[in-house]
């Protein structure tokens, strides 16, 4: 299927020098303050894999020769069904309101369709109000809330086990250190490693000199 270039927005299909850009609009527009879902999906794996896998279904617009949008999709066939799966969409900021998402849309739909697609699919972040109602005006509906539960893993019984075998093994490494460099050179003794470099090396005539001023003091 040809695309008509004449229009204000150019629609062609995703080349391998726009998975940067691409990767780069997507990490502006999917915000962890404004969406947190798309936020924690949203990666360079998922253009390149895209790219890879349906390039026919993964769209790029254009206005003067800029990255307008993109749309990222694939179509999955089941036993009695095929149909069509929007991923992304993303609309540059500066060329909102220009029927960006729109041709963008439309082309993919149209792709699909012709590739034998009879159902269409598109989730977004439910706090994206704006994308949720675009997609409703160009007929997507039955909208259905998917539930997302989390767990913060640092109160976890196993990260605190894990945390104490790690600083047990780098106490272990740091007087493994100590002995060593102590055997190599008779006039270093071995000390209690401390946190941060996991060594500490004393020198007996430093110490002999403050015990000796210490004596002194006293007296």
């Amino acid at each position: 299927m040809q695309f008509d270039d004449n229009d204000a927005v150019f629609v062609r299909e995703l080349g391998i020098d726009d998975i940067a850009p691409i990767y780069h609009l997507g990490e502006e527009l999917f915000t962890n303050e404004l969406y947190p879902y798309l936020y924690r999906t949203w990666d360079e794996w998922e253009v390149i894999g895209l790219y890879n896998t349906d390039p026919e279904y993964c769209l790029v617009a254009e206005i003067d020769g800029e990255l307008a949008g993109f749309i990222l999709g694939t179509i999955i066939t089941k036993a009695s069904l095929t149909y069509g799966y929007i991923l992304w969409l993303g609309v540059n900021p500066k060329y909102q309101r220009r029927g960006v998402a729109d041709k963008l849309v439309d082309k993919a739909i149209a792709r699909m369709i012709e590739d034998g697609a009879r159902f269409m699919l598109v989730d977004t972040d439910p706090a994206n109000v704006p994308a949720i109602k675009f997609f409703n005006r160009k007929g997507f509906g039955n909208t259905r809330e998917h539930v997302f539960l989390s767990m913060n893993l640092s109160q976890h019984e196993h990260y605190g086990r894990l945390i104490e075998y790690e600083y047990q093994k780098a106490e272990r490494a740091g007087y493994r250190r100590v002995t060593q460099r102590s055997r190599r050179n008779p006039n270093l003794r071995a000390g209690k490693p401390d946190a941060a470099a996991n060594e500490v090396v004393l020198n007996p005539l430093v110490e002999e000199e403050d015990r000796e001023k210490d004596k002194g003091e006293s007296e």
